[in-house]
């Protein structure tokens, strides 16, 4: 089997983690409402298992999907992650299928850490993300418990998900942003301006839901249009495009289908002629935003 996620090139998260610029995202991987074990285990696992026949050597995860059932399966399957990076996230709380609420007490916050160590088995957290920043504890009381972590050991680099340019620079004063992760596709582009200051900074770009759905994939938009002159799907014309369009952009694409995922990672291979890519980047911008469950 082909190790398509190598063709999209590399980026390297901090100054010393290189991974391939086509990873995982490993939220679907759980049951309905991102709640409890897939109702389909097997399946899940098949599709945890093709990771590394496609040369994939990131993984995004959390400790809120399921919660704890996706960094369950990916220990399962794929311990002792031989060259394979696994990132999680700490920070949001689960009251049940679809429910999210984010809690950042320090005490928390450093729970989750040893929770995802423990149940990923490992001594140290590659990449560690903070999942949403608490809008009621202090900033300091966050920044500064996931500042300690770092200096202990416990966390290698830190991301934030869901944040402004303003947060970035809040964060910093306390540890280095090695990347972020916000729901950016090519029609959901309010984070532009943080897309930006990632690439002046060299941090890691990591959007989440990157695949965009609704109008986008019917039969005649501009979208299924331009995934015929390229003979893909309109799913890979997304993907191609994140790629093309930032060199610091880690796509995370998931789903539960090993078939689905040599689809998506097929992406990687395809080239957009340029003149294609600015056409694409304007209809963009000008397309409506599709709503989108939380992440």
């Amino acid at each position: 089997m082909s190790t398509k996620a190598r063709a999209a090139g590399t980026v390297t998260i901090g100054s010393d983690l290189t991974v391939n610029r086509m990873g995982f995202g490993a939220m679907k991987i759980t049951g309905d409402g991102i709640w409890d074990m897939p109702a389909d285990k097997e399946k899940a696992l098949d599709t945890l298992r093709t990771l590394p026949k496609l040369g994939v050597n990131f993984i995004d995860t959390a400790d809120a999907y399921g919660p704890e059932t996706s960094e369950n399966l990916i220990r399962e399957v794929l311990y002792p992650y031989k060259g394979l990076v696994v990132s999680t996230k700490g920070g949001l709380t689960r009251q049940g299928p679809g429910k999210w609420r984010p809690v950042g007490r320090p005490e928390l916050l450093r729970q989750c850490v040893l929770m995802s160590l423990r149940r990923l088995g490992l001594k140290q957290l590659p990449l560690w993300h903070l999942h949403r920043i608490d809008p009621k504890v202090p900033r300091e009381d966050q920044f500064s418990e996931i500042r300690d972590m770092q200096k202990e050991g416990l966390i290698r680099h830190v991301g934030l998900s869901e944040v402004t340019v303003a947060d970035i620079k809040e964060a910093e004063k306390y540890f280095p942003v090695a990347t972020v992760q916000n729901m950016y596709n090519i029609v959901t582009r309010k984070h532009e301006a943080v897309l930006k200051y990632c690439e002046e900074n060299n941090i890691v770009f990591i959007p989440w839901f990157p695949l965009a759905s609704g109008e986008l994939v019917k039969p005649n938009s501009f979208l299924h249009n331009a995934a015929t002159q390229l003979n893909c799907s309109p799913a890979q014309v997304c993907l191609a495009w994140l790629l093309h369009h930032s060199p610091v952009m880690l796509p995370i694409p998931g789903t539960t289908s090993a078939k689905h995922l040599q689809e998506n990672f097929a992406a990687a291979e395809i080239r957009i002629p340029e003149k294609l890519y600015k056409e694409l980047d304007e209809w963009g911008k000008k397309a409506e935003d599709t709503p989108y469950p939380p992440e």
